[in-house]
């Protein structure tokens, strides 16, 4: 009996010796402090081109370039703002730990915001996703997943940007190097205190911020950027773009985006001013400033917003928005169908001028501004589409887009919010696959596709609070199958869901009569609106198939509603779209 006593003696003080241990690690683990990013790098991607072997990014002797970085103009130290998050490009030195391997590290992180923006790229020579964790202040937690494509392969449609070398240590190759800015939610209104990286080998952190929402303002007009093309080249010129605002307010602020660039564009003075008629303004053009300064440069695949500015905005309006380009521009980010005539000066900066008398040259695109915004407001209604959002065949320089319409009626009526209306229309544009391919100078300006750009085209527009997918005819057309098209319409959709956006999904139009819409492709376009009618994975539906189309040959457009191409409607179709919108659907 002694022994048996003895025994459990023995037992009972081992687990007591054993359990303490194993609390005090797993508290260890809830007390542990979390740390800069900076200070958990444990990983060297960048090389001097003079000395390739003083950094390892992929653990095969491969890294990025520093030269091809600066020309980018990302040097270190560099705050860059891409999709609507600031980050900060590691300030270190060649061959010093720049990033870190993601392997569960917490990391300390602060601020309020719509979402996490991760600088990332992956070395598994695949896309590497693992799950992370999101830390509050008020001791709350919420899982996100990151995926970091990888920096080799991965696609050239969502990259941040695209370097032209790799360095090693036998020479440098002429081969791509891609860098990737990767969103995911956090709970609305809470506190970031802190980020649990994945565990994920092969994927590597350069840099973290929370996104900061845009709390007082509404996006009043914005355009798609479809593709990088050669321009001018402008040297000492002033662009004066014309754009057509939704909705008003007594401040603002200008967004211009560097997409799909190799190398920073300077922009020396940017003025606003409404619109008299063509490029003479009503009055003396205000002068907005970036950072308190005159001008900004913008590093490859970044943007730059400009300071708030007070300045009355006028609904439904003609603003000039002038910008100085001091430097050589050959190539620049544009969006081609503006369906409205803007204006390039002579030389020297002419952002002041209320005259039109030194803009002689007539500009058909919007290149490099992509935002106005004003203050206040109830948020923005994001119209992702083709060309028929884009208004092509509308009339130009009157503003008979659908949502141009769509955003006269919001403001005519008081049952649903004011809400701006954000035209992300591209003409050409399809929902599964690429037409511009994401890099280089291109001819091809129809955009990458709807399932690239919804990150940077919706997720990131100002106080986007409802999406409305409009896209499909150009993917049939080009003969993807209905059924790729329903699942790349699904993903979208539950993207958007992830985020707290109301979606909604209209009808793809009739065609026939057009030459590459034959009764096989109108067979896939009837596949596809018969499941966003019935799926229920949007929120609502916009059934324009059933406005425009003929009710004796449903497989075209009514003649009233045709622009005499079969594809396109004309003014009065346009209108009959916008004209059939709930406005209800939209606020939900």
């Amino acid at each position: 009996m002694r022994r048996c006593v003895w025994i459990s003696a023995v037992v009972l003080a081992l687990f007591a010796a054993l359990v303490p241990a194993v609390s005090a690690h797993a508290a260890g683990e809830r007390r542990a402090v979390p740390l800069p990013l900076e200070r958990l790098f444990d990983n060297a991607a960048v090389s001097d081109d003079a000395r390739p072997a003083d950094a390892d990014f992929d653990g095969a002797g491969a890294s990025l370039s520093a030269r091809d970085l600066a020309a980018a103009g990302w040097t270190p130290g560099r705050a860059l703002t891409v999709q609507g998050a600031r980050l900060t490009w590691p300030n270190r030195q060649p061959g010093e730990p720049d990033n870190v391997r993601a392997a569960g590290q917490e990391v300390r992180l602060t601020g309020r915001g719509d979402a996490l923006a991760f600088l990332v790229a992956g070395t598994a020579g695949t896309d590497v996703g693992a799950a992370g964790e999101v830390g509050y202040a008020d001791g709350t937690r919420s899982a996100y997943r990151l995926t970091a494509p990888d920096w080799r392969t991965g696609p050239l449609a969502t990259k941040a940007v695209a370097l032209p070398h790799i360095n090693t240590p036998g020479g440098q190759l002429t081969e791509s190097a891609r860098l990737y800015v990767m969103t995911v939610p956090v709970l609305a209104g809470r506190s970031v205190a802190s980020v649990r990286l994945p565990q994920a080998p092969g994927m590597h952190v350069f840099a973290v911020s929370v996104r900061t929402p845009a709390t007082g303002w509404t996006g009043s007009w914005a355009s798609a950027t479809g593709g990088h093309p050669t321009v001018g080249p402008w040297t000492d010129r002033t662009l004066r773009l014309v754009v057509h605002t939704s909705v008003g307010g007594p401040r603002v602020r200008l967004r211009f985006d560097n997409t799909f660039a190799s190398g920073p564009v300077r922009i020396g003075a940017a003025t606003v001013a409404v619109q008299q008629s063509g490029a003479a303004a009503k009055a003396t053009p205000v002068r907005v400033l970036f950072r308190g300064a005159a001008g900004a440069e913008i590093p490859a695949g970044a943007q730059a917003y400009s300071d708030p500015l007070g300045f009355t905005v006028p609904a439904d309006a003609n603003l000039l928005v002038s910008f100085h380009l001091p430097a050589t521009v050959p190539a620049a980010p544009v969006h081609r169908l503006a369906q409205q005539r803007s204006y390039v000066s002579g030389p020297g900066d002419h952002t002041a001028d209320v005259s039109a008398s030194n803009y002689p040259t007539v500009l058909t695109s919007w290149p490099l501004l992509t935002g106005v915004d004003v203050g206040g407001g109830p948020g923005s209604v994001v119209l992702l589409g083709d060309s028929i959002t884009d208004g092509d065949k509308s009339t130009v320089d009157a503003n008979r887009r659908w949502p141009d319409v769509l955003a006269s009626r919001l403001l005519k009526q008081s049952a649903v919010p004011h809400y701006g209306v954000l035209n992300q229309g591209i003409s050409g544009n399809r929902v599964v696959s690429d037409r511009y391919p994401g890099d280089g100078v291109s001819t091809d300006t129809a955009g990458v596709s709807a399932l690239h750009r919804f990150d940077r085209d919706v997720l990131a527009q100002t106080s986007a609070r409802t999406a409305v997918v409009f896209e499909g005819i150009n993917d049939v057309r080009a003969g993807t199958s209905a059924e790729q098209v329903i699942a790349g319409l699904r993903e979208i959709a539950d993207r958007g869901r992830a985020r707290g956006l109301r979606m909604l999904a209209a009808t793809v139009l009739p065609c026939a009569g057009e030459a590459r819409c034959t009764a096989a492709v109108d067979a896939e376009r009837v596949e596809i609106n018969a499941w966003i009618r019935s799926a229920g994975v949007y929120d609502g539906v916009l059934d324009f198939d059933a406005v425009v189309r003929d009710p004796a040959q449903p497989s075209r457009m009514l003649p009233a509603y045709d622009s005499g191409d079969h594809l396109h409607p004309g003014d009065a179709g346009l209108a009959a779209l916008a004209g059939s919108v709930d406005l209800r659907l939209l606020a939900g």
